[in-house]
C-alpha cells in the first residue's frame, strides 16, 4: 500500500516535472507510466494528474487533487487561491526579477520624468503588488508571449519576470535591477482534504522531511 494511497496528486508539467516525479517515487509510488506517457495526463492507478503549472492550484482548491506541486510564482500570483502551502521543497529555483536593458536604467529615468514606468510582465497581480508596496506607480502591460521583447521595441521601460539563470535576459542586453523573491517548488494541500486525510497527508510530509 503506497504512503499516500488515497491521495490525488496534482503533478506541473515542464520544468518541475522530474524532480517532482522523483519526489514521488521516493513516496513509494511508481511513477513509470507516467514518465513514458507524454500524452495521457491522469494516471488513476497511481493517483496523478499532471498539468500545467499555472493549474495546479486550481484543481487543488477545487478539491480535483488533494496535494500539488508547484512554484512560489505561481501561488503569489494566484494568492487568493484556497489552498495551504504546507513545505518548500527546495527545487527549481528562480528569482522573480525586475529588469530593463542596459546602460541608463530607463525605469527610474521613467519615474522621474513621467512619475508612471510601463512594466510588461506575464505576472500581472504580482508585478501590481510589488510596485504599490514600494510606492511606485506602474502601468502594467500583460504579455503572452516573450517578454523580454516589450522593453526592445519600446513597448515598455521594464519587465518583471521570472529567471534560473538570466541567460535569456543578458542575451536581450536586458539587466536585473530587483529581485522580488526567490521562487521553489511547493507542496500544497486542499483545505478540506487536509482535515479529511490529514493522516495521509501527515505521512507525506513526514517522509518528504525525513528524505
Amino acid at each position: 500500500m503506497s504512503p499516500a494511497s488515497g491521495l490525488v496528486i496534482a503533478v506541473p508539467r515542464g520544468a518541475l516535472m522530474r524532480d517532482s516525479l522523483d519526489l514521488i517515487d521516493a513516496l513509494g509510488i511508481d511513477t513509470s507510466e507516467v514518465r513514458g506517457n507524454d500524452r495521457k495526463l491522469l494516471f488513476e492507478d497511481v493517483g496523478i494528474v499532471t498539468m500545467r503549472p499555472s493549474d495546479v492550484a486550481t484543481y487543488v482548491e477545487a478539491g480535483a487533487a488533494d496535494i500539488g506541486i508547484t512554484g512560489k510564482d505561481v501561488l503569489t500570483e494566484q494568492a487568493d487561491r484556497e489552498v495551504y502551502e504546507l513545505l518548500d521543497l527546495q527545487y527549481g529555483r528562480c528569482v522573480m526579477v525586475l529588469a530593463t536593458r542596459a546602460g541608463e536604467d530607463p525605469a527610474a529615468e521613467a519615474l522621474r520624468r513621467l512619475g508612471v514606468v510601463r512594466v510588461a510582465t506575464k505576472y500581472y497581480k504580482t508585478a501590481q503588488a510589488y510596485f504599490e508596496a514600494t510606492g511606485r506607480q506602474a502601468e502594467i502591460v500583460e504579455v503572452k508571449g516573450s517578454v523580454e521583447l516589450a522593453p526592445l521595441t519600446g513597448l515598455v521601460e521594464a519587465i518583471v519576470d521570472l529567471t534560473a539563470t538570466g541567460t535569456t535576459l543578458r542575451e536581450n542586453d536586458l539587466v536585473i535591477r530587483e529581485e522580488l523573491f526567490v521562487s521553489t517548488a511547493r507542496l500544497i494541500a486542499n483545505p478540506v482534504a487536509h482535515k479529511l486525510k490529514a493522516s495521509a497527508i501527515d505521512d507525506v510530509l513526514e517522509r518528504l522531511r525525513a528524505g
